[in-house]
Parts: structure tokens; C-alpha cells; sequence
């Protein structure tokens, strides 16, 4: 009578990957500021730590520049409610830190930059058909030095609003067809020394960028198809592998060149699917290729990408969860003691109610008195409130509490 006891538990736990992060795109559709928050929510309840937040694309530049306010003025959805403003994103930022994740950047170039344009004239590329310019615009114009001061003026201001050491600068799915046809870009490149080989005129343009970013203390991360197109560069620190096929053979190919490398491939979860199919999640081993101990270390981890074609903040937690947690344990937990789809799906199903559920703190009612108690009744009518799609046919048994 009046004694209570408390178990004590010694945990001995840490990540196998030191990157654990999830994409989100914001450009196809805009993302409300709360979606995104909630998804920090849920990420931590994972144990991701990296929020890649790809902010701006083709669609639309919701990113508001105070250094170049037309970008979102004449880039975005909408100028005033399809923005995120400065403040929204220190918001974003802070709301990170509390749950443990970085907030990574990318700000894709030189292709996927039609939304630039509009708030910044002579950027992009004017393209050519039959010798006159044809009123379209291809990517970022790499032959004009306004290009470059541009971009020092933006990545310069973006350094300082987003803290972390890593910035992304993109690099992928590059289309040459109208720097072929603009004559001004193809003197450039007779001037440079670089023929008619635009893989050179790309990579005369990301060693430009890089060159600024690293100026600004910053580490760049690119997508694998500038390490594809271009010899490796000790600049080029960190290759992320997104393309399909044998992405193995690609992580293979870029710790052989020494290079730290990100695994996104095998975790697209954008696309509809079935929701049986996160063992398709799961069954992922990023190391498994071969190499030394030390080209394996150079494995920062991976990601999980949710593109914006087909999401916007409707679908976005029953298309990401609980399938992103599938990944999540195969990049926190040691290989060997995760390596039954069997003996992991009941750990995902009860997950997935716990991503539902009440949190439940009145078994520690009798530890506390006055404020302490009205604090966590508090705490017990707050939902985690992620809408995580069911894995399969069944119930969760807080549903029934109280019957």
C-alpha cells in the first residue's frame, strides 16, 4: 500500500545509416504549411531525419526570394496563398530541429527551371526553329555571366535562411535539344573549346554552381545523372541514385570513384499501389553490392520520395505512411535482425494503429498531481492523427476502447 514501482530498461539502440530522408515536392502541388508539419509528425515517429524538401520545379516557384521577389510573385500558383514566405519556412525549419531532422533544400538546375523564368528574364535558354527564336524557353542559359551572378545572389540568400550544411542542387533529366538549337549557346561553346558535346556545357555549368555553393560552406548533393554525363569531381560529394534498373550497379560505380552516395531508386512511393506492397519497401539492402568495407561506408543512406504529380496534401499521408515506414526500419535497424518480411508485418500493422491512435499516458496518472495532471489529460485527448492507410484486413484494438 502506497508503493509504486517502475520498471527500468536499459536501450541500447542507433541508426545503421546516418541519412534517412523523405521528399517532398512542393512545386506539382502546392503543400499547405500543417501537411508539412504533419509530416515532420511522422517522420520522427519513424526515426527519419532528413526533410529533402524539393521546393521549386517546372509548375510553379513557390520559394519567396526577398532577394528576387518576382520568382514567387510571377512563379507560383498564386502570389499571396501558394507561397511560402520567409517566415513559413523558419517555421518549417524549427518544427524540424525539435523532432531531430534536418531541413535539406533543392533548388534544381539547370533543367526543371520553367517557373523561373517567369520572374526572371533572360535565365532560361531561348530556343531556335529554323534560325528565329521560337518563343519557347529551354533550361538555364549557361553562356551568360548574368546566369552566374544570379545564381551566387540566390544560393547566396538561400545559404542563410536554410541553416544546413547540405544543399541540393538537382542536375537531373537536362534536355540539350534547345541549347542545340540556340546559335548563341553553340558559339559559346566553340569559344570554350567544347565542340558540339553538351554534356560538357552541363558540366561547365554545375562546376559553376557547385563553385558557388562551396563558397558558402556549403556540401552539394546532385542526382546521378550528372556523375552519368561527366568524369567524377571531389567537389561532387554526394551522388543521389534515383533511376531505376540496376541502381545497385550505379551506388557501385560511385563509391568506386570515392564518391558518398544516397539510394533513392527502390523507395519511389509517388505512384499508386497496392498497399501489400510495402515489402517491396523492406526487402531493400543498400549494401548489398560489391566492394570494400571502406566504399561501403561511403553508403550515407537513403530516401524515400514522394513526387507531386499525383499528391497533394488530400492523399499525402495514406500514400506516404505506413509504406515509408517499411524503409525506415530497413535504414535504422541492423540488416540481420530485419531481414524477415514475416516477422516484420505484424511490427507494421501495430505501427500503423499507433500512427492512428491516442497517445496513452494515464497509466502515470498516479505519479502525478495538480498542474502535471491537467497537462497530460491534455496530452491523452491529442492524436497523433496520421492517416496512414490499412496494410491489410483487420482492426486496430483502440478502436474499440471504452466498449
Amino acid at each position: 500500500m502506497g508503493s509504486y514501482f517502475v520498471n527500468k530498461t536499459d536501450i541500447k539502440d542507433f541508426p545503421r545509416f546516418r541519412y534517412r530522408g523523405i521528399l517532398l515536392d512542393t512545386s506539382r502541388h502546392y503543400l499547405p504549411v500543417q501537411a508539412i508539419l504533419k509530416t515532420l509528425d511522422a517522420m520522427a515517429y519513424s526515426k527519419f531525419n532528413v526533410f529533402h524538401w524539393h521546393i521549386v520545379d517546372d509548375p510553379s516557384f513557390p520559394y519567396q526570394s526577398r532577394t528576387f521577389p518576382d520568382l514567387s510573385c510571377k512563379g507560383a500558383f498564386h502570389p499571396m496563398t501558394h507561397i511560402y514566405t520567409q517566415s513559413d519556412v523558419r517555421r518549417v525549419i524549427s518544427y524540424a530541429r525539435m523532432r531531430g531532422i534536418r531541413v535539406l533544400p533543392e533548388f534544381d538546375s539547370p533543367g526543371h527551371t520553367k517557373s523561373w523564368g517567369k520572374g526572371q528574364s533572360n535565365l532560361l535558354t531561348p530556343c531556335y526553329r529554323g534560325g528565329t527564336p521560337s518563343g519557347t524557353f529551354g533550361p538555364v542559359n549557361p553562356a551568360l555571366p548574368s546566369t552566374y551572378w544570379f545564381m551566387t545572389s540566390l544560393f547566396k540568400e538561400v545559404s542563410s535562411v536554410f541553416p544546413d550544411s547540405y544543399i541540393h542542387l538537382g542536375g537531373d533529366e537536362v534536355d540539350f535539344s534547345c541549347w542545340r538549337s540556340n546559335p548563341y549557346v553553340r558559339t559559346f561553346m566553340q569559344k570554350m573549346g567544347f565542340g558540339v558535346d553538351f554534356r560538357k556545357l552541363e558540366a561547365f555549368y554545375i562546376e559553376k554552381i557547385v563553385n558557388i555553393t562551396s563558397a558558402l560552406n556549403k556540401t552539394s548533393v546532385i542526382w546521378q545523372d550528372v556523375f552519368d554525363n561527366h568524369k567524377p569531381r571531389s567537389s561532387l560529394s554526394v551522388v543521389e541514385v534515383w533511376k531505376q534498373g540496376c541502381y545497385l550497379c550505379e551506388v557501385r560505380r560511385v563509391v568506386k570513384a570515392g564518391l558518398r552516395v544516397i539510394l533513392a531508386a527502390p523507395w519511389y512511393l509517388d505512384q499508386p499501389g497496392p498497399t501489400h506492397n510495402w515489402a517491396r519497401y523492406y526487402n531493400v539492402w543498400p549494401l548489398a553490392f560489391t566492394g570494400t568495407e571502406e566504399q561501403k561506408r561511403l553508403v550515407l543512406g537513403g530516401e524515400v520520395c514522394m513526387w507531386g504529380e499525383y499528391v497533394d496534401a488530400t492523399n499525402l499521408s495514406p500514400r506516404l505512411w505506413p509504406r515509408a515506414s517499411a524503409a525506415a526500419e530497413r535504414l535504422w535497424s541492423d540488416g540481420k535482425q530485419t531481414s524477415s518480411v514475416e516477422r516484420a508485418s505484424p511490427r507494421l500493422l501495430d505501427f500503423r494503429c499507433k500512427l492512428l491512435r491516442y497517445f496513452t499516458f494515464l497509466a502515470l496518472n498516479v505519479l502525478l498531481t495538480g498542474l502535471e495532471y491537467i497537462v497530460m489529460l491534455l496530452f491523452h485527448f491529442f492524436r497523433r492523427g496520421i492517416q496512414a492507410e490499412p496494410l491489410n484486413v483487420g482492426h486496430c484494438k483502440h478502436e474499440y476502447q471504452g466498449v
